[in-house]
């Protein structure tokens, strides 16, 4: 771990999709370990936004654009010449998805091949990381945990959307980047958890609403199994990918599953109920009756791979993944700085990490 940090200082590192919710926890860790870090992205919807809270936009090199526009993210990268390339900005929403098929394929899809081609017209980089999602697997309801060599599908929008995202990016690899001696690489992570996520449609943040409404926790799919995963497991995972896509570039040009161990995948309302009893103030959660489209009711992933050769493996049981997610919640909705409460949890990550 102390490597892995020590390797950032001073890399010209561009995050897409730096506004969301994984991509400001992201950009936070990468600026404080001294990366010259800029970001292109949307900007975050209104109401409470992570991004907005930690006030980065004068500490890091910051865009405020579409992955749809490829002139715009050339720019970008034409200003920033960046080595290493991580591309998070996505339509990231099953159930948006459902209600805008077209931003949801033109976001996912084009706005990859736009990353990827700005990439190869721009000289400079070095390694290139594309984060697509657990969803990209063509689901088939089984026990089994996905492998990164199983069949890429989607049911949804957004999984499809996803899995089309991979076979860009390996089509790019394999036509043009690695010939460029650029280091190409996707990965796929769990259901991420933490503080700082306020999106629609997700189970912790609309737990978090109905707990200040003092409202029932509405579920849509209390049976569905997920593996569920603290935001800072993932991002080190790309952390470490990304480092040795640098040092040993086209050997781990591929893709890569992060996920939790067979012990953290859990059905909703396992979590919901272990939500609600860290929660406490008498927070229950009631089953949704409306009607929802279709979602996967089994995912799991093996993540053999990641472990094996990266050496990456999940530092946080789920229990303790959700204590974190409360009391970050909790700390901040009785005013302690969201930036305070990140930086406390990341320095506790990478002492995990140490031991």
């Amino acid at each position: 771990m102390v490597a892995l940090l020590d390797f950032w200082a001073g890399k010209r590192v561009l995050i897409t999709g730096h506004t969301g919710f994984k991509g400001s926890w992201l950009a936070l860790w990468l600026q404080a370990r001294g990366a010259r870090v800029a970001g292109f992205a949307l900007a975050p919807p209104a109401g409470p936004s992570l991004w907005k809270l930690l006030a980065l936009e004068q500490e890091i090199v910051h865009f405020c654009g579409d992955v749809r526009d490829s002139a715009a993210l050339q720019g970008a990268f034409e200003q920033t010449r960046p080595e290493i390339v991580l591309h998070l900005a996505a339509q990231s929403l099953v159930q948006a998805s459902y209600r805008d098929p077209l931003c949801t394929y033109s976001t996912n899809v084009m706005g990859t091949v736009h990353v990827l081609e700005a990439a190869r017209r721009v000289p400079g980089v070095r390694v290139l990381l594309n984060v697509t999602s657990d969803k990209c697997y063509e689901n088939r309801e089984w026990a089994y945990s996905y492998r990164e060599n199983d069949a890429l599908g989607g049911h949804d929008p957004y999984s499809s959307s996803k899995g089309c995202s991979e076979l860009v990016t390996a089509a790019y690899r394999d036509s043009f980047l690695a010939a460029m001696n650029i280091a190409v690489a996707t990965a796929r992570a769990g259901n991420v958890i933490g503080g700082g996520d306020w999106a629609a449609d997700r189970l912790i943040p609309d737990f978090v609403r109905a707990a200040a409404g003092r409202a029932a926790v509405q579920i849509r799919n209390p049976r569905a199994i997920r593996p569920w995963q603290h935001v800072l497991e993932p991002l080190h995972g790309y952390l470490c990918l990304a480092e040795k896509l640098w040092h040993e570039g086209q050997t781990h040009a591929d893709a890569w599953n992060f996920g939790p161990p067979a012990e953290d995948v859990a059905p909703v309302e396992n979590v919901v109920s272990t939500l609600v009893s860290l929660w406490g103030d008498g927070l229950r959660w009631d089953r949704d009756s409306l009607g929802h489209p279709h979602e996967a009711h089994v995912l799991k992933l093996d993540s053999s791979k990641s472990r094996t050769l990266l050496g990456w493996r999940s530092r946080l049981p789920l229990h303790a993944a959700l204590e974190w997610t409360v009391g970050w919640y909790k700390r901040q909705a009785a005013g302690a700085a969201a930036r305070t409460l990140c930086m406390d949890q990341i320095r506790q990550y990478e002492e995990l990490a140490r031991l």
